[in-house]
């Protein structure tokens, strides 16, 4: 049975730690070049990325901030984003960061369930707060940032103590004196729901590290390797699938805004990236840009690619050259259960995420009703299990209910369908859950049928996934409504609802008028069969025109810049 290398981590399981490895590195190589904010920028070195995640600490602590503390970081892709996140993490506290297209329901639910009294917000998302600051009773501090640098003024922001982020820089910069075990929370990354709220996942230490720690290892990171990425900073890849896994190697992070697929061969070609990652349709979407002199002139050797497009790579290197194709499993949860082994990729069947790290864990496939195992080939539940202690999540935040639920019969239930072949390979099949995933985001149906159920004109409401049409394109999403007797709901009235209610990626597509949602006998309601109903009764927002404001004004940036 295949399974992937044993091997031997960079540090010893005792300095599993976000600041013990930043402060090795800032010692023993201080002068190599780590972070570099776009290829227009200078790269500053290790040694200076720790000092200004000491000041940020020290700034932070002065403001009352103490280890186990929780601050949300609801802010835009930044060099200073990092900062933060490593100088919250110098403290002992605890990084939450949000998603940057949240506001009403979604930013409350998030902040009050971290439990966070702090939130770093950037001054262009000040206005979501403030809109929410009565919902959110606990948020006692906030920290304006500005892309230039400082704020222009502090506007009040309900009774919060209002700061300037560029005044947490303090003369201080030495190493906060701060003992921090890698059984300590890390950080709470936020997870799509199923039924139900968004989870907030509790990550220690040792479970961020080594996230960083098995995913270099797949990649074979060198210290003389460039990272490109152009994720959000607040999802799991940017994190510990980039800038982590970086830092640990002792190599540079080239990063960006935002993900353009006009603009990645250029960024490729210009921060001299060998390593970056895709999700989703990002490369699909790099692949239909017409061909440029750039194709083949970078220095690219690998990319992390979930789905692996396999009916079309060899088009993909053909036009931009012997590039590895990786793939592996994961969530947020727990790490990478399964991943490819480089040596063995050229072999690997089509549609396999990996095979198992059984070094790290033990794994079940179940049925998802019972929890005992199915045949070698059937597709079950992946169930998931640590050897090394921590390296799985420590629970969700403020959610004891669903961390039983999820831990129950001692082992992590994925609520994903797998299956395993003779040879020992994995295939990720579906979500057993009922979760969406549009453009590299995990929605929960539940959090965007309920804003819609709360229009006076529905009575019921439930969303499903409908195929997006291209490959590793995921879903777009299908809301199927039943209304009030006598009312009515133009499809376009539904969407001026949602906008303003919901960000603009879970804004459903498609919209279906139905005059009851099909139910079993137990009055749950048959999901599968309105994902089954397909698309051709529905109304489509694409093709009728209507443009979302939010898809807009991000047009309109981007052709400012």
């Amino acid at each position: 049975m295949l399974t992937f290398p044993h091997f031997t981590p960079h540090f010893d399981k005792s300095q599993w730690t976000l600041p013990q490895v930043l402060e090795h590195q800032a010692k023993t190589i201080p002068d190599r070049l780590f972070l570099q904010w776009t290829d227009k920028n200078p790269a500053i070195s290790y040694a200076e990325t720790n000092r200004r995640a000491n000041q940020m600490a020290h700034g932070l602590a002065a403001l009352g901030i103490k280890k186990g503390g929780r601050v949300v970081i609801f802010m835009q892709n930044h060099i200073d984003f990092v900062v933060a996140w490593f100088g919250i993490s110098k403290l002992g506290a605890v990084e939450a960061p949000i998603n940057t297209a949240y506001r009403g329901s979604f930013l409350e639910h998030q902040v009050k369930i971290c439990g966070a009294d702090t939130a770093i917000v950037s001054e262009e998302l000040l206005d979501r707060v403030q809109e929410s600051i009565d919902k959110l009773p606990g948020l006692k501090r906030v920290i304006v940032w500005s892309p230039n640098g400082r704020a222009a003024s502090l506007p009040k922001v309900g009774a919060c103590q209002v700061t300037h982020f560029e005044d947490l820089y303090a003369k201080n910069d030495t190493n906060p004196d701060i003992a921090i075990a890698p059984n300590d929370i890390a950080s709470i990354l936020f997870t799509s729901g199923t039924t139900g709220l968004s989870k907030g996942v509790l990550m220690p230490h040792a479970q961020t590290y080594f996230f960083a720690e098995e995913f270099s290892q797949m990649m074979k990171l060198t210290a003389g390797d460039t990272y490109h990425t152009a994720f959000p900073f607040f999802h799991a890849n940017a994190q510990f699938l980039s800038i982590y896994p970086t830092m640990i190697c002792g190599g540079r992070v080239v990063m960006y805004e935002r993900f353009s697929a006009t603009e990645w061969i250029n960024q490729i070609n210009d921060s001299g990236a060998t390593v970056v990652n895709s999700i989703g349709v990002t490369l699909p979407f790099v692949f239909n840009q017409p061909p440029t002199p750039r194709d083949r002139s970078h220095k690219l050797r690998a990319m992390y690619s979930v789905p692996t497009p396999f009916d079309t790579l060899a088009a993909l290197r053909e036009r931009f050259g012997p590039i590895e194709f990786m793939e592996a499993y994961g969530q947020t949860e727990i790490c990478h259960p399964f991943q490819t082994p480089m040596e063995m990729n050229a072999k690997r069947p089509k549609g396999a995420a990996g095979v198992l790290v059984d070094q790290w864990y033990d794994v079940r496939v179940v049925d998802m009703d019972t929890d005992l195992e199915v045949p070698e080939g059937q597709i079950g539940e992946l169930l998931v299990r640590h050897k090394q202690p921590w390296t799985l999540n420590a629970g969700y935040s403020n959610m004891p209910e669903k961390t039983l639920e999820a831990y129950r019969n001692l082992w992590f239930h994925t609520g994903d369908g797998v299956r395993r072949d003779k040879d020992g390979w994995f295939y990720f099949v579906d979500r057993i859950k009922d979760a969406l995933r549009r453009r590299g985001e995990n929605i929960s149906s539940f959090e965007v049928e309920e804003p819609i159920r709360e229009h006076p004109a529905v009575a019921d409401i439930a969303v499903v996934a409908a195929p997006s049409g291209v490959e590793g394109g995921e879903d777009e999403i299908k809301a199927c409504v039943v209304l009030k007797p006598g009312a009515t709901l133009a499809p376009e009235e539904l969407m001026a609802w949602c906008e303003s209610r919901m960000p603009y990626f879970c804004v459903p597509r498609y919209v279906e008028y139905i005059t009851e949602l099909p139910q079993t006998p137990t009055a749950k309601i048959q999901k599968v069969r309105l994902r089954e109903t397909g698309i051709a009764n529905a109304w489509d927002r694409v093709k009728a025109g209507y443009r979302l404001k939010d898809e807009i004004a991000r047009e309109q940036k981007r052709r400012t810049k």
